[in-house]
Protein backbone atom coordinates (compact mmCIF):
# COMPACT_ATOMS: atom_id res chain seq x y z
CA UNK A 1 0.00 0.00 0.00
CA UNK A 2 1.56 3.20 -0.85
CA UNK A 3 2.12 5.44 1.97
CA UNK A 4 2.42 9.44 2.49
CA UNK A 5 6.03 9.39 3.56
CA UNK A 6 7.07 7.46 0.37
CA UNK A 7 6.71 10.73 -1.56
CA UNK A 8 9.11 12.60 -2.64
CA UNK A 9 9.52 15.97 -0.27
CA UNK A 10 8.16 17.92 -3.43
CA UNK A 11 4.91 16.56 -3.15
CA UNK A 12 4.78 16.00 0.65
CA UNK A 13 5.24 19.82 0.89
CA UNK A 14 2.70 20.66 -1.88
CA UNK A 15 0.00 18.84 -1.02
CA UNK A 16 0.77 19.40 2.98
CA UNK A 17 0.87 23.03 1.68
CA UNK A 18 -2.38 22.73 0.01
CA UNK A 19 -4.30 21.24 2.96
CA UNK A 20 -2.98 24.28 4.88
CA UNK A 21 -4.77 26.41 2.50
CA UNK A 22 -7.70 24.88 2.04
CA UNK A 23 -8.13 24.19 6.24
CA UNK A 24 -7.43 27.94 6.48
CA UNK A 25 -10.10 28.78 3.70
CA UNK A 26 -12.43 26.83 5.32
CA UNK A 27 -11.73 28.10 8.93
CA UNK A 28 -11.85 31.99 7.14
CA UNK A 29 -15.32 31.02 5.38
CA UNK A 30 -16.50 30.08 8.18
CA UNK A 31 -15.67 33.05 10.22
CA UNK A 32 -16.59 35.25 7.03
CA UNK A 33 -19.97 33.42 7.19
CA UNK A 34 -20.72 33.87 10.78
CA UNK A 35 -19.73 37.93 10.37
CA UNK A 36 -21.73 37.93 7.65
CA UNK A 37 -25.28 36.73 9.40
CA UNK A 38 -24.39 39.34 12.36
CA UNK A 39 -24.26 41.93 9.97
CA UNK A 40 -27.32 41.07 7.78
CA UNK A 41 -28.94 40.55 11.13
CA UNK A 42 -28.06 44.15 12.06
CA UNK A 43 -28.98 45.50 8.50
CA UNK A 44 -32.20 43.78 8.41
CA UNK A 45 -33.22 44.82 12.35
CA UNK A 46 -32.44 48.38 11.34
CA UNK A 47 -34.63 48.48 8.20
CA UNK A 48 -37.75 46.59 10.06
CA UNK A 49 -37.17 48.95 13.10
CA UNK A 50 -37.33 52.00 10.77
CA UNK A 51 -40.24 50.54 8.73
CA UNK A 52 -42.05 50.39 11.40
CA UNK A 53 -41.32 53.41 13.02
CA UNK A 54 -42.19 54.66 9.32
CA UNK A 55 -45.41 53.69 9.84
CA UNK A 56 -46.01 54.22 13.25
CA UNK A 57 -45.12 58.10 12.73
CA UNK A 58 -47.78 58.57 9.83
CA UNK A 59 -50.86 60.44 11.06
CA UNK A 60 -53.12 58.24 9.16
CA UNK A 61 -52.32 55.57 10.87
CA UNK A 62 -52.83 57.09 14.27
CA UNK A 63 -56.32 58.15 13.02
CA UNK A 64 -57.43 55.16 11.17
CA UNK A 65 -56.58 52.61 13.51
CA UNK A 66 -59.69 53.12 16.32
CA UNK A 67 -61.74 52.81 13.36
CA UNK A 68 -64.14 50.34 12.29
CA UNK A 69 -63.47 50.79 8.66
CA UNK A 70 -59.65 50.76 9.26
CA UNK A 71 -58.71 47.67 7.49
CA UNK A 72 -58.80 48.32 4.20
CA UNK A 73 -56.97 52.04 4.45
CA UNK A 74 -54.07 50.67 7.03
CA UNK A 75 -53.53 47.64 4.66
CA UNK A 76 -52.96 49.61 1.56
CA UNK A 77 -50.03 52.11 3.74
CA UNK A 78 -48.77 48.92 5.16
CA UNK A 79 -48.30 47.38 1.42
CA UNK A 80 -47.01 50.46 -0.07
CA UNK A 81 -44.38 50.79 2.94
CA UNK A 82 -43.08 47.24 2.74
CA UNK A 83 -42.64 47.52 -0.92
CA UNK A 84 -40.46 50.43 -0.71
CA UNK A 85 -38.61 49.50 2.03
CA UNK A 86 -38.09 45.85 1.03
CA UNK A 87 -39.53 44.23 4.37
CA UNK A 88 -41.57 40.57 4.43
CA UNK A 89 -44.76 42.27 5.91
CA UNK A 90 -46.08 45.00 8.00
CA UNK A 91 -48.86 44.25 10.60
CA UNK A 92 -50.25 47.03 12.04
CA UNK A 93 -52.47 46.02 15.85
CA UNK A 94 -54.83 47.88 17.82
CA UNK A 95 -54.59 47.54 21.48
CA UNK A 96 -56.77 44.92 21.66
CA UNK A 97 -54.16 42.95 19.60
CA UNK A 98 -56.28 42.47 16.64
CA UNK A 99 -54.27 42.24 13.11
CA UNK A 100 -55.55 45.26 11.19
CA UNK A 101 -53.17 44.04 7.79
CA UNK A 102 -51.31 41.37 7.12
CA UNK A 103 -49.77 40.32 3.74
CA UNK A 104 -52.24 37.40 3.90
CA UNK A 105 -55.47 38.75 3.67
CA UNK A 106 -57.24 35.78 5.56
CA UNK A 107 -55.13 36.86 9.21
CA UNK A 108 -56.76 40.28 9.06
CA UNK A 109 -58.65 40.44 12.04
CA UNK A 110 -57.33 38.25 13.69
CA UNK A 111 -55.49 38.29 17.03
CA UNK A 112 -51.50 38.35 17.05
CA UNK A 113 -49.78 35.41 18.93
CA UNK A 114 -46.09 36.46 18.96
CA UNK A 115 -44.82 35.47 22.43
CA UNK A 116 -42.91 38.85 22.45
CA UNK A 117 -45.42 41.43 21.99
CA UNK A 118 -46.17 42.77 25.74
CA UNK A 119 -43.79 45.09 26.01
CA UNK A 120 -45.02 46.80 22.88
CA UNK A 121 -48.21 47.49 24.12
CA UNK A 122 -46.38 49.30 27.10
CA UNK A 123 -44.96 51.82 25.00
CA UNK A 124 -41.81 49.56 24.21
CA UNK A 125 -39.51 49.75 21.21
CA UNK A 126 -37.58 46.86 20.70
CA UNK A 127 -36.65 44.72 18.28
CA UNK A 128 -36.38 40.34 18.65
CA UNK A 129 -36.01 37.34 17.09
CA UNK A 130 -38.83 35.04 16.12
CA UNK A 131 -38.97 31.40 14.97
CA UNK A 132 -41.21 31.01 11.78
CA UNK A 133 -42.68 28.22 9.49
CA UNK A 134 -39.99 29.45 7.09
CA UNK A 135 -36.78 30.02 9.55
CA UNK A 136 -35.66 32.65 11.81
CA UNK A 137 -37.25 36.13 11.62
CA UNK A 138 -36.18 39.73 13.04
CA UNK A 139 -39.13 41.68 13.65
CA UNK A 140 -39.77 45.30 15.28
CA UNK A 141 -42.13 46.61 17.30
CA UNK A 142 -43.21 50.45 17.55
CA UNK A 143 -45.93 51.81 19.20
CA UNK A 144 -48.79 53.67 17.49
CA UNK A 145 -48.81 57.05 19.96
CA UNK A 146 -52.18 59.60 18.67
CA UNK A 147 -51.83 63.17 19.30
CA UNK A 148 -53.14 63.10 22.48
CA UNK A 149 -50.26 61.00 23.82
CA UNK A 150 -52.23 57.89 23.89
CA UNK A 151 -51.15 54.37 22.86
CA UNK A 152 -53.57 53.40 20.02
CA UNK A 153 -51.92 50.56 18.18
CA UNK A 154 -48.93 48.77 17.53
CA UNK A 155 -46.70 48.37 14.46
CA UNK A 156 -44.54 44.98 13.74
CA UNK A 157 -42.42 44.59 10.80
CA UNK A 158 -40.43 41.88 10.13
CA UNK A 159 -38.01 40.17 8.19
CA UNK A 160 -36.91 36.80 7.78
CA UNK A 161 -33.58 35.90 8.13
CA UNK A 162 -31.28 33.98 5.31
CA UNK A 163 -29.84 30.52 6.56
CA UNK A 164 -25.47 30.25 6.17
CA UNK A 165 -26.41 28.58 2.80
CA UNK A 166 -28.46 30.63 1.45
CA UNK A 167 -25.47 33.25 2.45
CA UNK A 168 -23.27 31.11 1.30
CA UNK A 169 -24.34 30.48 -2.31
CA UNK A 170 -23.90 34.59 -2.76
CA UNK A 171 -20.74 34.58 -2.50
CA UNK A 172 -20.36 31.54 -4.27
CA UNK A 173 -19.19 32.71 -7.36
CA UNK A 174 -16.62 35.08 -5.83
CA UNK A 175 -15.39 32.55 -3.51
CA UNK A 176 -14.95 30.21 -6.25
CA UNK A 177 -12.54 32.42 -7.90
CA UNK A 178 -10.76 33.10 -4.38
CA UNK A 179 -10.08 29.60 -3.46
CA UNK A 180 -9.11 28.88 -6.67
CA UNK A 181 -7.03 32.01 -6.84
CA UNK A 182 -5.09 30.50 -2.78
CA UNK A 183 -4.87 27.29 -4.32
CA UNK A 184 -2.88 27.64 -7.51
CA UNK A 185 -0.36 29.85 -5.74
CA UNK A 186 -0.14 28.20 -2.85
CA UNK A 187 0.93 24.75 -4.44
CA UNK A 188 2.88 27.25 -6.96
CA UNK A 189 4.46 28.68 -4.01
CA UNK A 190 5.23 25.66 -2.12
CA UNK A 191 6.50 23.85 -5.15
CA UNK A 192 9.36 26.78 -5.33
CA UNK A 193 9.94 26.34 -1.51
CA UNK A 194 10.08 22.14 -1.89
CA UNK A 195 12.73 22.79 -4.90
CA UNK A 196 14.60 25.72 -2.76
CA UNK A 197 14.69 23.03 0.54
CA UNK A 198 15.42 20.16 -2.08
CA UNK A 199 18.60 22.10 -3.18
CA UNK A 200 19.97 23.15 -0.35
CA UNK A 201 20.27 19.54 1.13
CA UNK A 202 21.62 18.41 -2.37
CA UNK A 203 18.45 16.84 -3.85
CA UNK A 204 18.80 14.17 -0.71
CA UNK A 205 14.87 12.65 0.70
CA UNK A 206 14.90 13.24 4.45
CA UNK A 207 14.41 10.04 4.86
CA UNK A 208 17.81 9.59 3.25
CA UNK A 209 19.15 12.19 5.65
CA UNK A 210 17.44 11.17 8.39
CA UNK A 211 19.82 7.65 8.00
CA UNK A 212 22.88 9.80 6.77
CA UNK A 213 22.60 11.46 10.20
CA UNK A 214 22.55 8.43 12.08
CA UNK A 215 25.41 6.81 9.71
CA UNK A 216 27.15 9.80 11.01
CA UNK A 217 26.93 9.80 14.19
CA UNK A 218 27.43 6.22 14.14
CA UNK A 219 30.60 6.34 12.68
CA UNK A 220 32.00 9.80 14.70
CA UNK A 221 31.26 7.65 17.47
CA UNK A 222 33.30 4.66 16.42
CA UNK A 223 36.16 6.92 15.45
CA UNK A 224 39.23 6.09 18.33
CA UNK A 225 40.21 10.12 17.62
CA UNK A 226 38.60 12.84 19.22
CA UNK A 227 36.36 14.97 17.09
CA UNK A 228 34.97 18.60 17.99
CA UNK A 229 33.18 20.67 15.32
CA UNK A 230 32.03 24.74 16.30
CA UNK A 231 30.15 26.46 14.09
CA UNK A 232 30.80 30.22 13.91
CA UNK A 233 29.31 31.49 16.49
CA UNK A 234 31.67 28.98 18.66
CA UNK A 235 29.07 27.01 19.38
CA UNK A 236 29.25 22.81 19.59
CA UNK A 237 27.69 20.95 16.66
CA UNK A 238 29.57 17.65 16.81
CA UNK A 239 31.35 15.84 19.69
CA UNK A 240 31.94 12.51 19.85
CA UNK A 241 32.21 9.47 22.17
CA UNK A 242 36.06 9.52 22.16
CA UNK A 243 36.20 13.33 22.45
CA UNK A 244 33.90 13.01 25.40
CA UNK A 245 35.95 10.60 26.82
CA UNK A 246 39.46 12.16 26.65
CA UNK A 247 38.41 15.50 27.87
CA UNK A 248 35.88 14.19 30.67
CA UNK A 249 32.63 15.94 29.00
CA UNK A 250 29.33 14.62 30.51
CA UNK A 251 26.29 14.98 29.31
CA UNK A 252 24.92 16.49 26.19
CA UNK A 253 26.57 19.80 24.76
CA UNK A 254 25.68 19.63 21.45
CA UNK A 255 24.52 23.65 20.77
CA UNK A 256 26.74 25.07 24.02
CA UNK A 257 28.97 27.46 23.65
CA UNK A 258 32.35 25.39 23.60
CA UNK A 259 34.22 28.25 26.23
CA UNK A 260 31.39 27.05 29.00
CA UNK A 261 32.06 23.80 28.32
CA UNK A 262 35.99 23.42 27.42
CA UNK A 263 37.19 27.18 28.64
CA UNK A 264 40.54 26.23 27.57
CA UNK A 265 39.97 25.03 24.14
CA UNK A 266 41.38 26.88 21.67
CA UNK A 267 39.23 25.99 18.39
CA UNK A 268 37.71 29.35 18.07
CA UNK A 269 41.13 31.13 17.21
CA UNK A 270 40.70 28.87 13.94
CA UNK A 271 37.94 31.42 13.27
CA UNK A 272 39.79 34.08 13.33
CA UNK A 273 43.12 32.58 11.46
CA UNK A 274 40.81 30.91 8.71
CA UNK A 275 44.09 29.00 8.26
CA UNK A 276 44.32 25.40 9.51
CA UNK A 277 47.00 24.63 12.00
CA UNK A 278 48.37 20.87 11.73
CA UNK A 279 50.42 18.94 14.10
CA UNK A 280 50.12 21.35 17.14
CA UNK A 281 50.31 19.86 20.80
CA UNK A 282 48.61 21.61 23.50
CA UNK A 283 47.29 20.96 26.93
CA UNK A 284 43.01 20.98 27.82
CA UNK A 285 41.64 19.87 30.55
CA UNK A 286 44.97 19.27 32.19
CA UNK A 287 45.50 16.44 29.09
CA UNK A 288 48.17 16.67 26.46
CA UNK A 289 46.65 17.04 23.10
CA UNK A 290 48.11 16.57 19.16
CA UNK A 291 45.59 18.02 17.04
CA UNK A 292 44.84 19.47 13.77
CA UNK A 293 42.01 22.10 13.76
CA UNK A 294 40.86 23.44 9.97
CA UNK A 295 38.31 25.74 9.13
CA UNK A 296 35.17 24.95 7.69
CA UNK A 297 34.36 26.86 4.44
CA UNK A 298 31.81 27.37 2.12
CA UNK A 299 32.19 29.60 -0.97
CA UNK A 300 35.29 31.57 0.48
CA UNK A 301 33.68 32.12 3.88
CA UNK A 302 34.86 30.34 7.34
CA UNK A 303 31.22 29.34 9.22
CA UNK A 304 32.55 26.75 11.26
CA UNK A 305 35.58 25.11 12.35
CA UNK A 306 36.79 21.30 13.23
CA UNK A 307 39.21 20.10 15.87
CA UNK A 308 40.68 16.29 15.08
CA UNK A 309 42.79 15.47 18.59
CA UNK A 310 44.74 12.51 20.34
CA UNK A 311 45.38 11.98 23.27
CA UNK A 312 48.82 11.72 24.02
CA UNK A 313 48.77 10.23 27.91
CA UNK A 314 49.55 6.86 27.16
CA UNK A 315 51.55 7.34 23.37
CA UNK A 316 54.46 9.45 25.59
CA UNK A 317 54.23 6.84 28.25
CA UNK A 318 55.32 4.65 25.68
CA UNK A 319 57.73 7.43 23.43
CA UNK A 320 59.31 7.88 27.23
CA UNK A 321 60.50 4.21 27.62
CA UNK A 322 61.23 3.80 24.05
CA UNK A 323 63.61 7.28 23.79
CA UNK A 324 65.07 6.02 27.16
CA UNK A 325 66.33 2.64 25.80
CA UNK A 326 67.15 4.09 22.08
CA UNK A 327 69.23 6.54 24.81
CA UNK A 328 70.83 3.86 26.47
CA UNK A 329 71.23 1.91 23.38
CA UNK A 330 73.13 4.75 21.24
CA UNK A 331 75.36 5.21 24.41
CA UNK A 332 76.61 1.58 24.50
CA UNK A 333 76.76 1.29 20.53
CA UNK A 334 79.01 4.06 21.36
CA UNK A 335 81.27 3.08 23.99
CA UNK A 336 81.46 -0.08 22.95
CA UNK A 337 83.04 1.58 19.17
CA UNK A 338 85.24 3.74 21.47
CA UNK A 339 86.50 1.16 23.67
CA UNK A 340 87.06 -0.93 21.19
CA UNK A 341 89.99 1.77 19.52
CA UNK A 342 91.55 2.23 23.49
CA UNK A 343 91.22 -1.89 23.92
CA UNK A 344 93.65 -1.60 21.04
CA UNK A 345 95.50 1.44 21.75
CA UNK A 346 96.14 -0.50 25.27
CA UNK A 347 97.20 -3.68 23.75
CA UNK A 348 99.85 -2.11 21.30
CA UNK A 349 101.45 -0.49 24.22
CA UNK A 350 101.52 -3.57 26.56
CA UNK A 351 103.08 -5.54 22.90
CA UNK A 352 105.52 -2.44 22.70
CA UNK A 353 107.04 -3.77 26.83
CA UNK A 354 105.45 0.13 27.64
CA UNK A 355 103.12 -1.02 30.41
CA UNK A 356 103.68 1.56 32.34
CA UNK A 357 102.41 4.26 29.76
CA UNK A 358 98.97 1.46 29.72
CA UNK A 359 98.65 1.58 32.98
CA UNK A 360 98.58 5.50 33.18
CA UNK A 361 96.95 5.45 30.04
CA UNK A 362 93.98 3.30 31.29
CA UNK A 363 93.51 5.93 34.65
CA UNK A 364 93.01 8.73 32.80
CA UNK A 365 90.14 7.24 30.28
CA UNK A 366 88.70 5.73 33.53
CA UNK A 367 88.90 9.12 35.73
CA UNK A 368 87.89 11.47 32.57
CA UNK A 369 84.47 9.26 32.13
CA UNK A 370 83.98 8.77 35.91
CA UNK A 371 84.11 12.77 35.76
CA UNK A 372 81.51 13.36 33.73
CA UNK A 373 79.36 10.35 34.94
CA UNK A 374 79.02 11.05 38.32
CA UNK A 375 78.56 14.98 37.21
CA UNK A 376 75.31 13.80 35.46
CA UNK A 377 74.19 11.50 37.81
CA UNK A 378 74.25 14.04 40.32
CA UNK A 379 72.91 17.35 38.73
CA UNK A 380 70.09 15.15 36.54
CA UNK A 381 67.67 13.00 38.25
CA UNK A 382 66.24 11.73 35.79
CA UNK A 383 67.65 8.23 34.11
CA UNK A 384 66.45 8.51 30.46
CA UNK A 385 67.90 12.31 30.24
CA UNK A 386 70.70 11.30 31.84
CA UNK A 387 71.03 8.58 29.33
CA UNK A 388 70.65 10.58 26.32
CA UNK A 389 73.87 12.99 27.94
CA UNK A 390 76.36 10.26 28.41
CA UNK A 391 75.30 8.88 24.65
CA UNK A 392 75.37 12.45 23.14
CA UNK A 393 78.93 12.87 25.22
CA UNK A 394 80.16 9.28 23.80
CA UNK A 395 78.81 10.59 20.38
CA UNK A 396 80.41 13.76 19.85
CA UNK A 397 83.56 11.83 21.87
CA UNK A 398 83.48 10.13 18.66
CA UNK A 399 83.43 12.76 16.23
CA UNK A 400 86.32 14.51 17.83
CA UNK A 401 83.75 17.06 19.54
CA UNK A 402 84.12 18.46 23.22
CA UNK A 403 80.50 18.42 24.85
CA UNK A 404 80.70 20.49 28.08
CA UNK A 405 78.23 20.19 30.81
CA UNK A 406 78.14 23.13 32.68
CA UNK A 407 78.22 21.98 36.80
CA UNK A 408 76.06 24.87 37.29
CA UNK A 409 73.34 22.76 35.99
CA UNK A 410 70.44 20.87 37.75
CA UNK A 411 67.11 19.21 37.31
CA UNK A 412 64.67 17.10 39.45
CA UNK A 413 61.40 18.16 39.04
CA UNK A 414 59.38 18.68 35.73
CA UNK A 415 57.38 22.14 34.26
CA UNK A 416 54.14 21.54 34.80
CA UNK A 417 52.37 20.02 31.50
CA UNK A 418 56.06 18.82 30.23
CA UNK A 419 57.47 15.03 30.04
CA UNK A 420 60.72 13.45 29.57
CA UNK A 421 60.04 12.93 25.93
CA UNK A 422 59.42 16.65 25.66
CA UNK A 423 63.00 16.75 26.76
CA UNK A 424 64.52 14.43 25.18
CA UNK A 425 63.09 16.04 22.11
CA UNK A 426 64.32 19.66 23.27
CA UNK A 427 67.99 18.74 24.11
CA UNK A 428 68.75 16.11 21.62
CA UNK A 429 67.48 18.09 19.43
CA UNK A 430 69.55 21.01 19.99
CA UNK A 431 72.88 18.94 20.82
CA UNK A 432 72.21 17.23 17.57
CA UNK A 433 71.76 20.34 15.78
CA UNK A 434 75.45 21.73 16.98
CA UNK A 435 76.87 18.56 16.43
CA UNK A 436 75.75 18.66 12.66
CA UNK A 437 77.00 22.57 12.52
CA UNK A 438 80.71 21.44 13.90
CA UNK A 439 81.17 18.45 11.36
CA UNK A 440 81.02 20.71 8.78
CA UNK A 441 83.55 23.58 10.43
CA UNK A 442 87.22 23.34 10.26
CA UNK A 443 87.92 24.36 13.94
CA UNK A 444 90.16 22.06 15.15
CA UNK A 445 88.49 23.02 18.71
CA UNK A 446 84.97 22.25 18.76
CA UNK A 447 82.88 22.08 21.69
CA UNK A 448 79.59 22.27 22.55
CA UNK A 449 78.19 23.50 26.00
CA UNK A 450 75.40 22.18 27.18
CA UNK A 451 73.05 23.82 30.37
CA UNK A 452 69.70 22.80 32.12
CA UNK A 453 68.61 24.72 35.21
CA UNK A 454 65.64 24.64 37.25
CA UNK A 455 64.68 27.98 38.78
CA UNK A 456 61.74 29.07 40.87
CA UNK A 457 59.89 30.32 37.83
CA UNK A 458 61.80 28.71 34.42
CA UNK A 459 63.20 25.51 33.20
CA UNK A 460 66.15 26.61 31.38
CA UNK A 461 68.28 24.56 28.99
CA UNK A 462 70.76 26.23 26.86
CA UNK A 463 73.12 24.94 23.79
CA UNK A 464 75.97 26.64 22.63
CA UNK A 465 78.92 25.70 19.62
CA UNK A 466 81.68 27.17 18.25
CA UNK A 467 80.23 26.68 14.69
CA UNK A 468 79.81 28.87 11.33
CA UNK A 469 76.53 30.50 13.54
CA UNK A 470 73.30 31.29 11.28
CA UNK A 471 72.41 33.99 9.47
CA UNK A 472 69.40 36.23 9.80
CA UNK A 473 67.32 35.12 6.71
CA UNK A 474 67.95 31.33 7.98
CA UNK A 475 66.92 32.93 11.46
CA UNK A 476 63.30 33.87 10.17
CA UNK A 477 62.47 30.41 8.90
CA UNK A 478 64.61 27.89 10.87
CA UNK A 479 61.37 26.59 13.04
CA UNK A 480 59.22 25.97 9.92
CA UNK A 481 58.86 22.57 9.13
CA UNK A 482 60.51 20.66 6.69
CA UNK A 483 62.87 24.32 6.22
CA UNK A 484 66.33 23.19 6.57
CA UNK A 485 69.69 24.12 5.10
CA UNK A 486 70.77 20.54 4.64
CA UNK A 487 69.42 19.08 0.85
CA UNK A 488 68.31 16.10 2.35
CA UNK A 489 64.83 14.78 2.61
CA UNK A 490 63.29 14.14 6.14
CA UNK A 491 64.97 17.06 7.36
CA UNK A 492 63.90 20.54 9.15
CA UNK A 493 61.95 18.81 11.68
CA UNK A 494 63.50 18.91 15.20
CA UNK A 495 63.51 22.81 15.12
CA UNK A 496 59.55 22.76 14.21
CA UNK A 497 58.92 19.92 17.31
CA UNK A 498 61.17 22.07 19.70
CA UNK A 499 58.97 25.46 18.93
CA UNK A 500 55.54 23.36 18.86
CA UNK A 501 56.64 22.06 22.82
CA UNK A 502 57.62 25.69 23.40
CA UNK A 503 54.19 27.30 21.91
CA UNK A 504 52.00 25.13 24.03
CA UNK A 505 54.36 25.96 26.67
CA UNK A 506 53.99 29.31 26.38
CA UNK A 507 57.44 29.75 26.75
CA UNK A 508 60.39 31.59 25.18
CA UNK A 509 63.35 30.81 22.70
CA UNK A 510 66.16 33.18 22.71
CA UNK A 511 68.66 32.48 19.48
CA UNK A 512 72.13 34.29 19.68
CA UNK A 513 73.81 33.88 16.88
CA UNK A 514 77.12 35.46 15.36
CA UNK A 515 78.43 34.64 11.68
CA UNK A 516 82.09 32.49 12.24
CA UNK A 517 81.44 32.34 16.05
CA UNK A 518 78.69 30.14 16.84
CA UNK A 519 75.00 29.98 18.28
CA UNK A 520 73.95 29.43 21.49
CA UNK A 521 69.55 28.48 21.75
CA UNK A 522 68.15 29.18 25.05
CA UNK A 523 64.88 28.24 25.71
CA UNK A 524 62.70 28.94 28.74
CA UNK A 525 59.92 27.14 30.13
CA UNK A 526 57.83 27.96 32.72
CA UNK A 527 57.29 26.25 36.01
CA UNK A 528 53.64 26.51 36.20
CA UNK A 529 51.78 26.16 33.03
CA UNK A 530 49.36 29.67 32.43
CA UNK A 531 46.38 28.68 30.79
CA UNK A 532 45.18 31.32 27.93
CA UNK A 533 41.93 31.16 26.50
CA UNK A 534 41.30 33.02 23.38
CA UNK A 535 43.31 33.75 20.26
CA UNK A 536 47.04 33.60 19.95
CA UNK A 537 48.70 34.35 17.03
CA UNK A 538 49.99 31.20 15.67
CA UNK A 539 52.93 32.75 14.25
CA UNK A 540 54.20 34.86 17.01
CA UNK A 541 53.90 32.67 20.00
CA UNK A 542 57.67 32.50 20.81
CA UNK A 543 60.01 35.35 20.71
CA UNK A 544 62.78 34.98 18.40
CA UNK A 545 65.72 37.10 19.66
CA UNK A 546 69.07 37.61 16.92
Amino acid sequence: MFKFRHLPIRWKITLLSLGIVIFSLLIGGIILLGYMANAKKEELSQRTLITAQSVAQQRIVQDEIESDQASPVLQEIAEHTRIINDVDYIIILNMDRIRLTHPLRERIGTNFYGGDEDPAFSEHIYTSIAASDHGKTVRSFVPVINEKSEQVGVVVAGNRLPTHLELLKGIANNGTYVFLFAAIFGMWGSWLLASHIKKQTFHIEPDQLARMLVERTATFNAIHDGVIAIDQDEKITVINQAAKEILQVKGEVTGSKIQNILPDTRLPEVLKLEKPIMQREFYIQNRAILSNRIPIMIQGKTIGAVAIFQDKTEVTRLAQELTGVHAFADALRVQAHEYSNKLHTIAGLIQLDQGKKALNYIFELSEEQSVFSSLITQQIHDDSLAGLLLGKQSRCKELGIKLKFDPASSFINFPEGITIHDLVILCGNLIDNSIEALVETDNQQKQIDFLIKEEEAYLTIQVGDNGEGISAAVQQNIFQRGFSTKAKEGRGIGLFLIRGIIDRMEGMIDINSQLGEGTIFTLQIPMERKAKVGVRNETTDSRFIN
